[in-house]
């Protein structure tokens, strides 16, 4: 799951009880996981800011989510939907998406990247799919490869299934929606500082203050403030580095015209991580196949390297820069109709390097094969990125309940407006010829790193500017329409649909490395996707619901990286002249809140099929057709909320049957499944409140085996063995005003493999045991 390589951030906010945890019983929550939830609604209600008070029962339920295109509450929406609440983020001290994601079965960042890239930001893959450009917050697509702090989230929704009704543009198997906090008529402040292994370093601030009394005309202002400074666990010289601001100001609250301004800025430093050998993992032989004594003396003498051994050097960087501005206007036309407007203006800049390297033979020299001490492996040109991600949004919708004849109706429509950029500046590789003013020189190249004790300190590369650059533009006009009808207490309809005209431009230059001539170049191409969902819903009882969905999803070319190539030829994915990628899903379900409505259980079976896939017809991946054809399908369970009013769970199990229809294999080993998708996957947080003051947390993860892509390389592994990680935690009030917290994640200093690029000549290590210390404030 996401959060397989990153245990290091830890807690950040304020809050003085926390929910307890019978670790005892952790197994027995392997039921349902998908459970509902989610605070305030998608109208104009904001939550309240609550502090949790000995008293309180554990929040991991949700009724309603905060999305309005959810014309239901989550008992009777024909789709499964997890809200990951702030107070189980708080106490597992996930301080990231990534980490967040990790209470979401099926959905993980197991993709290393392709080749000597490397995957960066929230790299997330759901139900066999990438997910990582289906990310929304607050609604609205974020663009960009950044990793997602928390610091200012009120919880994670994460929709799976048929998603193109609800966001146009979207990956097949659903997205990703982050709710952000808003002011609220109630004064708190709430602040946290966290020490834990690893130099780990962190302090939040979440403040709010009501501008006006209970009868003035409802103003407030929140800040919510982070700092993070931290080594990764297990790994030597990565590191995170950040902080961020999220001001935000609320006008007429109680009164039927309110109004919104949110700004969030984060800055990120970090040094990224371009994985470790796989040399002595389970699968691996050797790259050099060419010859039997070969092969045999490598075999002889290779072992694993250490797992937080650097193969990049002290000059990489990750510096991501990342400012949002939204404002959004909401007036009740009438208490059962509520229009809204949001605008929004965002801008990701990532400056990045990151020296991998390659471990094929013409990479991994041994000089003498009894001596590893020797053996070295070359560093490969170095990833660079240079890109600036904007997005400029509004959208307008009205929220209504009104009655016809009979039938009851809970409506949601609306257009949305939508214009996304990305523009890139490209770099000289190692060796490359440079020309400028000054005549021809090179551009250098680092060292190659010795295989068992690489040293970082290098110099020899020289960060040059070729003078190509890209610019790719999406211009969106949408509009939805979204409806719960109501015919009887036991039986209800909800459907969607949404029509999107899209037109993307693409301008780029390239260079002729021979007399250092750029040729521009520029593609064009726009079309309409119709997107829809259904779903018939029967209650049982008041306090549950069985129902039958279906849903479709569509992806344009070029839809994920702004990036086309000309029609009519072969050798590229995006060209203009193929065809939206289409999926469809269906999903038969039940959910019941039981408990005295305190505990959500869920379970579905879906089938998704996405077909007009663009895939490579032959080994090279010279030659590209519209052929392809995958399924996954699979049951999902889930369980959140509270069992008593001091024991809380949330937890969840599903399973990924996945299939190529049509297609080449897109695995090493030849397989008919699809890549980086664990069969199945488990995870469950369970908490207990003690008598005496103290609450207790256990956590348990599982994800089966997964198989990496293919690309022509020799002697790697082609998947990743199964793992179990547990995690726990123990937090104690000390007064009204302070709780401490200790986390202990990995808890068996289980080794595993996180993630796995496309060669398979590098993986990302799980983190081992670490520790981390939380003092909480509440005032």
């Amino acid at each position: 799951m996401a959060y397989i390589k990153s245990r290091k951030h830890a807690v950040a906010r304020a809050v003085p009880q926390l929910s307890g945890a019978a670790a005892a019983t952790l197994m027995a929550f392997a039921l349902p996981a998908v459970a509902q939830t989610a605070p305030a609604a998608g109208g104009g209600t904001l939550q309240e800011i609550r502090v949790q008070g000995s008293n309180a029962a554990p929040e991991y339920k949700a009724d309603t989510s905060a999305n309005p295109k959810f014309t239901a509450p989550l008992l009777d929406t024909p789709q499964t939907i997890q809200v990951i609440r702030e107070q189980v983020l708080r106490e597992q001290g996930a301080t990231t998406l990534t980490e967040a994601l990790r209470n979401t079965p099926g959905a993980g960042a197991f993709y290393l990247g392709e080749n000597g890239n490397t995957s960066t930001g929230d790299a997330i893959y759901l139900r066999g799919f990438d997910t990582s450009n289906s990310i929304f917050v607050d609604g609205i697509r974020d663009t960009g490869s950044v990793s997602r702090d928390t610091f200012n989230i009120e919880q994670v929704e994460v929709v799976k299934g048929p998603a193109g009704s609800d966001t146009g543009r979207t990956a097949p198997t659903g997205y990703i929606n982050l709710i952000t906090k808003k002011p609220t008529l109630s004064d708190s402040f709430l602040g946290s500082v966290s020490l834990g292994s690893d130099s780990f370093k962190r302090g939040t601030v979440d403040w709010n203050k009501a501008l006006s009394g209970p009868g003035g005309s409802g103003a407030a202002f929140r800040l919510n403030v982070v700092g993070e400074d931290a080594d990764v666990s297990g790994r030597d010289v990565v590191k995170n580095k950040r902080w961020g601001i999220a001001p935000s100001l609320a006008l007429g609250l109680g009164t039927p015209t309110r109004l919104y301004f949110d700004l969030v800025h984060i800055k990120q430093n970090n040094i990224p991580d371009g994985g470790v050998p796989t040399i002595g993992l389970p699968g691996y032989s050797t790259p050099d196949a060419t010859s039997v004594r070969n092969r045999r003396n490598f075999l002889n003498y290779a072992s694993r390297v250490d797992s937080s051994n650097f193969y990049g050097t002290t000059s990489d960087f990750d510096n991501v820069t990342q400012t949002m501005f939204t404002a959004r206007v909401e007036h009740d036309l009438t208490p059962d109709v509520t229009v809204r407007n949001t605008f929004r203006y965002g801008k990701t800049e990532q400056d990045y390097m990151l020296t991998a390297f390659m471990g094929s033979a013409a990479n991994l020299l041994t000089p003498n094969a009894a001596n590893p001490l020797g053996w070295t492996l070359a560093r490969s040109n170095p990833t660079n990125k240079d890109q600036e991600n904007t997005i400029l949004t509004n959208q307008t919708n009205v929220s209504a309940k009104f009655n016809t004849g009979g039938i009851g109706h809970t409506l949601n429509a609306g257009v949305e407006l939508i214009r996304e950029e990305q523009n890139t500046n490209g770099y000289y590789g190692q060796n490359a010829t440079v020309f400028g003013v000054p005549g021809i020189r090179n551009s250098g190249a680092w060292p190659a790193a010795n295989l068992y004790a690489p040293n970082p300190n290098v110099l020899g590369y020289q960060r040059l500017q070729n003078g190509t650059t890209t610019d790719g533009t999406t211009t969106t006009v949408g509009a939805y329409a979204f409806d719960t009808l109501k015919f009887s207490e036991r039986w209800m309809l909800t459907g969607g649909l949404r029509y999107d005209h899209y037109s993307t431009d693409y301008n780029a230059t390239a260079l002729n490395a021979t007399n250092g001539v750029l040729t521009p170049s520029a593609f064009s191409t726009s079309g309409s996707l119709w997107t829809g969902k259904l779903g018939l819903v029967y209650k049982p009882t008041d306090n549950s619901s069985v129902y039958l969905g279906y849903g479709t999803a569509a992806q344009p070319p070029g839809g994920n990286n702004f990036a086309l190539a000309a029609g009519g030829t072969g050798n590229n994915a995006n060209r203009t002249d193929f065809d939206p990628q289409k999926t469809k899903t269906w999903e038969l379900g039940t959910k019941w809140d039981v408990l005295n409505k305190k505990l959500a259980l869920t379970a579905a079976i879906y089938r998704t099929d996405v077909s007009n896939e663009v895939i490579a017809t032959d080994s090279t991946n010279t030659t590209y057709a519209q052929i392809g054809k995958k399924r996954v399908q699979g049951l999902e369970l889930g369980a959140a909320g509270a069992i008593t009013d001091n024991w809380g769970v949330s937890t969840g199990f599903t399973t990924q049957d996945s299939k190529i229809l049509n297609g080449p294999s897109v695995l090493a080993d030849g397989g008919s499944v699809l890549a980086y998708t664990p069969k199945n996957s488990f995870t469950a947080w369970t908490t207990y409140k003690t008598p005496f003051g103290v609450t207790m947390g256990l956590g348990a993860r599982y994800n089966g085996k997964l198989h990496r892509g293919t690309d022509g390389a020799v002697g790697t592994p082609a998947f990743v063995d199964a793992y179990w990680v547990f995690d726990a935690m123990a937090s104690y009030r000390i007064n009204k005003n302070v709780d401490l917290q200790f986390n202990v994640y990995n808890l068996t200093d289980k080794e595993y493999v996180a993630a796995i690029n496309k060669s398979g000549y590098r993986y990302t290590p799980g983190a081992p045991r670490t520790y981390r210390l939380t003092a909480n404030f509440a005032f």
